[in-house]
């Protein structure tokens, strides 16, 4: 039976929310320390300067992508490339984070649209970073290279 596996990040802030600054580590594989800012996430991105919303796009483009392959593979029509995005929007005015937009384009060898389609659709509802964040309205856009 698999073990549990943990991943773990930390962050330290200093200042007040708006005119403060953090990092954000990366602890587990210890790939580096990211700095965070209030600018970032409730304006616009400034570069060099990152936001919760922008770590959990990437988080969860990196987990659908993995899904997504793998259910492909299941049906016997495992991927060339699959290339996903995840735009994640955060309106303070509406409670923080408001939806995320998935993007995917594939290149796979002998699958009909349908099939895509519906495997595409399976894997964003089988996610584990989509069932995580199951509050939020996730859509999909889906298409083949």
């Amino acid at each position: 039976m698999p073990r549990p596996v943990t991943s773990t990040a930390s962050t330290a802030w200093k200042g007040d929310l708006l005119s403060g600054s953090g990092a954000t580590a990366l602890e587990t594989s210890q790939l580096g320390t990211l700095d965070l800012s209030w600018k970032a996430r409730a304006e616009e991105s400034t570069q060099g300067t990152t936001s919760p919303e922008e770590l959990l796009g990437a988080a969860h483009s990196a987990c659908y992508s993995m899904q997504f392959s793998n259910m492909l593979a299941e049906n016997d029509t495992p991927p060339t490339t699959v290339d996903t995005k995840a735009d994640v929007t955060f309106n303070i005015a509406e409670g923080g984070i408001t939806g995320i937009a998935l993007t995917v384009t594939a290149k796979i060898d002998g699958i009909e649209d349908a099939d895509f389609q519906r495997i595409a659709e399976e894997a964003k509802s089988s996610c584990p970073v989509s069932k995580a964040l199951s509050g939020v309205d996730i859509t999909l856009t889906a298409s083949l290279a």
